[in-house]
């Protein structure tokens, strides 16, 4: 194997790290905010330095191949491995969210039994575990069926956010826990976002055709003015 093939396994060994890392991180955040586990949640702000540090890894192996002057087949791979990297940083970022406001939320009486964040959140982690897959999988078919449920997610989001203003509304004592929720509930709707974004690169990759943008969302598509 030569020393170019062994540093693009490299990049991708390391892209599959922060993937497993970025889920997990996820979940546990979570697992925090459900078992009211201050000690986990404080786990994963701790570990986001890991997720931090695949991303400088990775950035810096994807520009030694890219100095390698590489066929347009590794290009493409080199360049959505740093946008993919990217992506996963961000859900790092926002377990590291979920888990603050886990904390904060355990320093009150619970609001309601928990139903939504974690439907959401198993929503998001399987759009991006099947967007990895589809990455792994070499199957741009399955990157293009994570995108439309991105707006399922945006769905849940957009309900809970309708429920918890209400609660504010009539409840002011809620307040502070309300919008702590709304921050977890927005930052799982960017797990999905940034699963899709996944996603979208994976198709990219391997069929060489940009989806993005391609088309609107339902909310987009029936409210073109907002």
């Amino acid at each position: 194997m030569t020393h170019y093939a062994e540093e693009m396994d490299r990049l991708k060994e390391r892209l599959l790290a922060m993937a497993s890392h970025a889920e997990s991180a996820v979940a546990r955040s979570i697992r925090a905010l459900v078992e009211r586990d201050d000690a986990l949640a404080r786990e994963v702000e701790a570990e986001d330095n890991v997720i931090d540090q695949l991303e400088i890894e990775i950035d810096d192996i994807a520009i030694h191949l890219l100095a390698k002057a590489p066929l347009a087949t590794d290009l493409r791979l080199t360049t959505v491995a740093m946008k993919i990297s990217q992506n996963l940083e961000r859900v790092g970022d926002s377990s590291v969210t979920i888990a603050r406001r886990a904390i904060d939320l355990g320093a009150e009486p619970q609001l309601k039994p928990y139903v939504d964040i974690p439907r959401m959140a198993a929503m998001s982690l399987e759009m991006l575990r099947d967007a990895i897959s589809a990455f792994i999988d070499h199957d741009p078919a399955k990157a293009r069926a994570v995108v439309p449920r991105d707006s399922d997610v945006d769905n849940i989001n957009r309900q809970l956010h309708r429920e918890l203003s209400s609660y504010m509304v009539e409840r002011p004592a809620t307040i502070t826990r309300c919008l702590n929720l709304m921050v977890i509930s927005k930052s799982l709707e960017r797990v999905a976002d940034h699963a899709q974004n996944i996603a979208e690169e994976v198709v990219y990759l391997y069929e060489a055709i940009d989806i993005r943008h391609s088309a609107p969302k339902p909310n987009e598509a029936q409210n073109p003015g907002s």
